[in-house]
């Protein structure tokens, strides 16, 4: 009797074992690789405007590095920044948050208030390895409000250094966060490398004439040294056998710093290049049209790392776009909200120039809420257009103070440096260069008005404190963590062509 009791007893435990063998044997190792979290790779340049790169259409600039991971990936043709400038464009992208909602946040030289999560704890906090280099949220001071680190995570000296003192088996986020193509510039840089000024298509707000094409051609070679900066990353990534599980995301903070560029909510302030490429997950060789902005980046991270998206988000992951297999249903938008409050200490008194803007496939709407104010800072110096201070050589800005009177140019300074009226509309399929203002076109009354009750009731949905009637003074009183910017000083070559004063102290 015992021996059969025995028996039975070990042919349950040798069929439970079976099970449990056969349970095991069902997850193959491919399907155990494809369980893995996703490693993302953030390469992101530094005011760069989108059209402005080969695959985007620029016959001129060379970016072979972009283009393949184009080739590879998903390419966002209507992908902009929610701010055009650099921290708040940078803190929106880390909370997933429309700027107006962050505070101090919403400022160049700021901090960003430790009451919003970012992507990067939330993803530390799950397991990843988190790094950056270069300037990743800022400039600003993230001492100044109690945060250990920059809000882009743990600072490395380079890519490859992560890649050698990361944990072994942990899923990582790495954001390399490059300098080009910001100013300054070597001038003639450009020339030398041999790019083509008579191949340059200068945008119709500029004046086009050799000066400008030159300053032009030495930004093209900053984004050439970008796109040398991408493939050498890329290279780092194939020889450490983590590409294949690597999504990688190329884009920049904002656009290129010209007139009506950085610090200007047209396009050529906010529309920015965004590509993704995952090989063998998300599609490949796919033009986006999508309306999306930077802050859609932290949710979709979120979502692709299994970890709960916070509340607080207004932005929406992009996985149903990306991912060829996604049982998502996309929803697409009609349009996007953007904004700007303070960029650089420009006006007397730390003042900044808040407004609004809605961009959809054809139009962009945007409210100024002080057109009283200097759009590109005070004069004589217009400092929210680089260079800021005129310390440093800045050919196109140069130009066109110093022709402002001829009747040629002084259209194009009044359109770049000219105050504003309270309210822009521009077509953009007609109007690409955003040229003619049809805010007061009785033929356009019926677009302005449904563009501006759609924008306010973003606003007011997302808790603007400029659509509620909410205290905004925290943006023109917020600290601003670069004190040498309160006194300018242009350059001895400023001050001697245009008969500048040798220092002009914005606190008085």
């Amino acid at each position: 009797m015992n021996e059969i009791v025995n028996n039975s007893k070990n042919l349950r435990w040798m069929m439970i074992a079976i099970a449990l063998m056969a349970i095991a044997g069902c997850t193959s190792p491919a399907e155990k690789e494809t369980a893995k979290r996703p490693n993302i790779l953030i390469i992101m340049s530094d005011n760069q405007s989108a059209i402005h790169t080969g695959v985007y259409g620029d016959s001129t600039v060379r970016t072979p590095q972009m283009d393949s991971i184009a080739r590879e990936g998903v390419r966002f043709t209507n992908a902009f920044c929610n701010s055009p400038s650099c921290t708040p464009s940078r803190a929106g992208y880390l909370t997933g948050q429309d700027i107006w909602r962050l505070k101090e946040g919403a400022n160049l030289w700021s901090i960003l208030p430790t009451e919003y999560p970012l992507y990067t704890d939330l993803l530390e906090a799950s397991g990843y390895e988190v790094g950056f280099q270069g300037k990743g949220w800022g400039p600003g001071s993230f001492e100044a409000n109690g945060r250990k680190h920059n809000p882009a995570g743990n600072p490395y000296k380079s890519f490859n250094e992560f890649l050698q003192l990361k944990k072994k088996d942990a899923p990582w986020t790495y954001w390399i966060s490059s300098l080009h193509p910001h100013r300054p510039y070597e001038v003639g840089s450009g020339e030398k490398a041999g790019i083509d000024l008579s191949k340059i298509k200068v945008p119709k707000y500029l004046p086009d004439n050799d000066s400008v094409r030159k300053d032009i051609a030495d930004y093209y070679y900053a984004i050439e040294m970008f796109d040398k900066e991408l493939g050498d990353a890329l290279r780092l990534l194939r020889e450490s056998g983590e590409l294949e599980n690597t999504i990688v995301v190329v884009c920049s903070d904002n656009g290129w710093q010209m007139p009506r560029g950085l610090a200007n909510l047209y396009d050529f302030g906010t529309h920015v290049p965004l590509i993704i490429s995952w090989p063998g997950k998300f599609n490949k060789g796919t033009v986006a049209n999508e309306l999306v902005t930077l802050n859609d980046l932290a949710p979709t991270f979120l979502e692709l790392a299994g970890v709960a998206i916070p509340s607080t988000v207004t932005a929406k992951s992009l996985l149903p776009v990306l991912d060829k297999n996604s049982k998502d249903t996309v929803t697409k938008r009609d349009f996007v909200v953007l904004g700007r409050e303070r960029h650089a200490f420009v006006r007397q008194h730390g003042m900044g120039y808040p407004g609004r803007a809605i961009r959809t496939s054809q139009y962009l709407y945007i409210r100024n809420y002080e057109p009283n104010r200097w759009a590109a800072g005070d004069p004589p110096l217009y400092g929210d257009i680089d260079p800021y201070m005129l310390n440093y050589p800045g050919p196109a800005k140069f130009y066109l103070i110093a022709n402002k009177d001829n009747p040629a140019v002084k259209p194009l300074f009044e359109l770049g440096m000219g105050k504003r009226p309270a309210e822009e509309l521009f077509d953009i399929l007609r109007d690409p260069d955003e040229l003619h203002n049809l805010a007061a076109d009785p033929a356009y009354k019926n677009v302005k008005e449904k563009l501006a009750a759609q924008m306010q009731q973003y606003l007011v949905q997302t808790k603007d404190p400029r659509a509620t009637g909410g205290d905004v003074s925290v943006w023109d009183k917020a600290p601003y963590f670069s004190d040498i910017d309160k006194r300018a000083h242009p350059s001895a070559d400023a001050i001697r062509q245009f008969k500048l004063d040798s220092v002009y102290d914005y606190l008085k």
